[in-house]
């Protein structure tokens, strides 16, 4: 592995690359720095060379490095881990985006929690795409009334849909599990046209980013390839 600065570099050109082989506009996909475990130093070298969106997967260490880095006013906080309901009103204060709500009571007490005066929660919902047991996220069927639902939200915004695929499964898989999830994001667009923006897609990682780009993911949530093998959570 190279720097950080250096691994951001090349992401972002493999980034490019796929969009462009992908007939997408230039621009249409943006980077999401997964930074669970990694320590604030190491962001703020990310920051410095020019990643501004962090995503978070655990309350307490986020909001220990929001605090360290409080200093860097220009940082974008995603949260994109599993949420426990008495977490919610730090969620709500503390990130602009939650890729991760699965249900609607955690959906409300995030709308009632976000502060007034703050700029409405940008949000996706999880699925579930692959049925897995072991994974959150909503059911495809259950997106139609949770988004009728979400919709009347005004601390919300409802940009779209996130998923983690199952990673065993072979690339063809992958890829419809991908095209599943923006045809289900598209469908939900006609259906519900007055919802939100409902323009985000947030899929692929590290060994996948070419293809959820190719099936249309916004947003590729990149660690490994950014920051090197994970670092044991404290």
């Amino acid at each position: 592995m190279g720097s950080i600065a250096d691994n951001l570099g090349s992401v972002t050109r493999l980034i490019q690359k796929a969009t462009l082989q992908a007939g997408r506009e230039p621009g249409s996909v943006s980077l999401l720095a997964v930074s669970k475990t990694r320590t604030a130093q190491e962001l703020r070298e990310a920051v410095a060379a020019g990643q501004r969106a962090f995503g978070e997967n655990y309350l307490q260490e986020a909001l220990d490095k929001m605090a360290e880095l409080h200093d860097l006013k220009d940082i974008d906080w995603h949260f994109i881990g599993p949420i426990q309901s008495n977490k919610t009103r730090q969620i709500a204060s503390a990130f602009s985006w939650v890729h991760s709500v699965d249900r609607l009571k955690v959906a409300r007490r995030l709308n009632e929690q976000r502060e007034t005066g703050l700029a409405p929660l940008n949000i996706c919902l999880q699925v579930n795409i692959n049925n897995e047991p072991s994974k959150s996220g909503c059911q495809p069927e259950e997106l139609p009334e949770l988004v009728s639902q979400i919709s009347l939200l005004p601390g919300l915004s409802l940009r779209g849909l996130m998923a983690i695929p199952d990673p065993d499964q072979t690339e063809p898989a992958l890829s419809a599990s991908f095209r599943k999830l923006a045809n289900t994001l598209k469908e939900l667009r006609q259906e519900h046209p007055k919802a939100g923006p409902l323009d985000t897609l947030s899929m692929g990682m590290s060994g996948d980013l070419e293809l959820a780009i190719a099936a249309g993911a916004t947003w590729v949530r990149i660690g490994t390839a950014i920051f090197g093998g994970r670092a044991p959570k404290s």
